[in-house]
């Protein structure tokens, strides 16, 4: 099974999905002020996490601040101090080795198991509560197949006929965008980037610079987490797969492209219990 090869090298590096959009809809309709999700938090550099509790992020565990990067995140564009990072108990980052291999054989299996079975998720403690922002809700159920979902990022962007422009920031404007949960496992969510007729009015996916950004179900004040960007593929049988190889540049956010986002609702009782120990310590 073929996977996106442009997220494996991403989630080597550094954070990984922006809005990717429909080719036949303007980018203005895409965009988003910057207050329409103030929950929203800017890892350094690039990736993304979400105000869950007044002291504490939630994130992708491979976009988390790792030791020797800058000890802030932003929120509501103001700068905040880390306390300390938690990342789930077991999480491995993607070994260099096997991006190597997949690299040099154009077989991505080894990846692809690797980042199914990954708890890909990390909270972080901030020095001190958020008081000028209100924190987003977690989704509690496990009725999520199906769900219509909002998805917003900063990062690079492009559209679906022509994939992501390979020369775009991994930090640009806020925009959303709107997709479908069509299955679901464990550890993962995940949704389908569909052409037009079938796609939705402002259909899109995540591509690169926003890993841990969110997957969010109703509107306004009744917004609940359902996911964090996390990663992506094309299925076997997309036609990228017939041209591509190895030494051919590898394009992300075609149509037909899945992307996958950290079940939260998963995680919930690690979350509570991280909280709660650290509120007794």
């Amino acid at each position: 099974m073929k996977w996106s090869l442009a997220f494996c090298l991403l989630a080597v590096s550094t954070a990984a999905g922006a809005v990717i959009t429909r080719a036949d809809v303007d980018d203005a309709k895409y965009r988003a002020s910057a207050s329409a999700f103030p929950a929203l938090v800017d890892m350094p550099g690039e990736g993304h996490g979400v105000l869950i509790a007044p002291q504490w992020v939630v994130t992708a565990a491979h976009a988390a601040p790792m030791q020797g990067m800058e000890d802030e995140v932003a929120i509501g564009g103001v700068a905040r101090k880390i306390k300390r990072v938690i990342t789930y108990p077991g999480y491995k980052k993607l070994p260099n080795q096997l991006v190597t291999e997949a690299l040099a054989s154009g077989d991505l299996s080894k990846i692809s198991a690797f980042l199914a079975s990954s708890n890909d998720i990390a909270l972080i403690e901030l020095a001190s509560p958020v008081t000028d922002v209100t924190p987003i809700s977690l989704y509690r159920g496990n009725k999520e197949l199906g769900m219509a979902v909002e998805l917003v990022g900063k990062g690079a962007t492009g559209n679906g006929t022509k994939g992501q422009d390979a020369h775009s920031a991994h930090r640009t404007v806020l925009r959303r965008a709107f997709n479908v949960i069509v299955g679901d496992d464990a550890r993962y969510v995940w949704y389908r980037f569909d052409p037009p007729p079938s796609a939705l009015p402002l259909e899109g996916i995540t591509g690169s610079g926003d890993s841990g950004g969110p997957l969010l179900v109703g509107d306004g004040s009744s917004r609940q987490l359902v996911g964090l960007a996390s990663w992506s593929k094309y299925p076997p049988d997309h036609p990228f797969w017939k041209t591509w190889a190895p030494d051919r540049p590898f394009v992300e956010g075609l149509y037909g492209e899945v992307v996958y986002a950290v079940r939260v609702s998963s995680y919930i009782p690690w979350i509570q219990g991280v909280m709660s120990a650290s509120a007794e310590r």
